[in-house]
């Protein structure tokens, strides 16, 4: 009981301290669209996405890896989960993702997971040939992700995960690492009270290297050909800390409504208020959930002045079904966010779930 309050305490500090040091610098407006790897903000997963990634106290399993590492704690044994996203609407970008989520031991799981933004192919141009007709390039970024989720005890959760960073174009690539952390503070007689505080895209600052910033010039003088570098300034990751809370409103064996509310202290970008409801109806061998969610942010209903697409209202749902002699659960889910004048962003996903 000893260690467990001390460990309450300490959960607390921390999430104090960290609560501390982002109040200087979050939600600052003069910083809006000075971060780089701003793809890094994006819930590849549709079942949070769903719930207005308010979930920061309750998501678990593999999704967790972008919501609050900490509920990566709650995968059962082996999940693996791929998702499709037609990013921005029909601006012909599409977002993939893909994960393994694994327990190794009774309080210790691991997972691995890549996130891809596609561009598709545009032309190549120069301005010797400002037409194009000479080839095409195809923008990419990516996210490779490695966490780790330990159980310290009933009540307490924590967890930890390592991203690699690439963005590039033909001639001009950028890679860095960031680092997220999260605890979970569970308690109720039947678990039904959670609380969650998560500090995200923590690392160095990155910068744009390659053949595209070397220019060749002719020296007048001597007729003579030399490359000119230009120096690429350095940019910072969108760092961000996220805290929230969740009740769930058990009806009875079958039926539950899950509520959470969640709040985003940007350090790149105005803060923002989430509020998500989940309802669940379980039957013998079939799942099913029902999701919503709203993301509040400054200049919300200002087309003109809002700093973000991602805010609103979001929706989604997903259906899980035991199959096989071993009741592996097989699940199909779908989440849609209103991107303003981009459109509308559909999620579709499947997930596999090993028992």
């Amino acid at each position: 009981m000893k260690n467990s309050m001390k460990q309450i305490k300490n959960a607390l500090i921390v999430g104090a301290l960290l609560i501390a040091g982002f109040t200087v610098n979050a939600g600052n407006e003069d910083r809006v669209g000075s971060a780089g790897a701003s793809h890094l903000l994006i819930n590849p997963w549709a079942r949070s996405s769903a719930f207005g990634d308010a979930g920061i106290a309750n998501v678990n399993g593999l999704e967790a890896t972008f919501t609050n590492i900490a509920g990566l704690a709650f995968t059962d044994k082996t999940q693996i989960k791929f998702n499709y996203s037609n990013w921005m609407g029909s601006a012909g970008i599409s977002f993939n993702s893909a994960g393994l989520a694994q327990r190794v031991s009774d309080d210790d799981v691991i997972a691995v997971s890549v996130q891809s933004l596609n561009f598709g192919d545009i032309q190549i141009t120069t301005v010797a040939n400002p037409e194009g007709n000479i080839g095409f390039f195809s923008p990419r970024a990516n996210v490779f992700n490695v966490g780790y989720a330990r159980s310290f005890s009933e009540s307490i959760y924590g967890g930890i995960n390592f991203k690699v960073i690439s963005e590039s174009i033909s001639n001009l690539k950028s890679n860095g690492i960031a680092i997220d952390a999260g605890i979970r503070y569970v308690t109720g007689e039947q678990d039904q009270i959670k609380f969650g505080i998560t500090l995200k895209n923590v690392g160095p600052v990155v910068k744009f290297k390659g053949d595209g910033l070397a220019n060749q010039i002719n020296y007048v003088e001597t007729d003579e050909l030399a490359t000119l570098e230009q120096r690429s300034a350095t940019y910072e990751l969108p760092s961000l800390l996220g805290i929230g809370g969740s009740y769930d409103i058990i009806f009875n064996e079958s039926n539950k409504l899950t509520v959470a509310g969640g709040f985003t202290a940007n350090s790149f970008s105005s803060d923002q208020y989430r509020l998500g409801l989940d309802y669940g109806m379980v039957t013998e061998k079939v799942a099913f959930n029902l999701r919503g969610g709203f993301v509040y942010e400054k200049n919300l209903f200002s087309l003109e002045n809002r700093s973000n697409a991602l805010i609103g209202p979001t929706a989604g749902f997903s259906v899980d079904a035991l199959v096989g002699e071993s009741k592996t659960a097989l699940g199909i889910e779908y989440a849609t966010r209103f991107a303003g004048v981009f459109g509308i962003i559909h999620t579709l996903g499947a997930t596999i779930d090993l028992k």
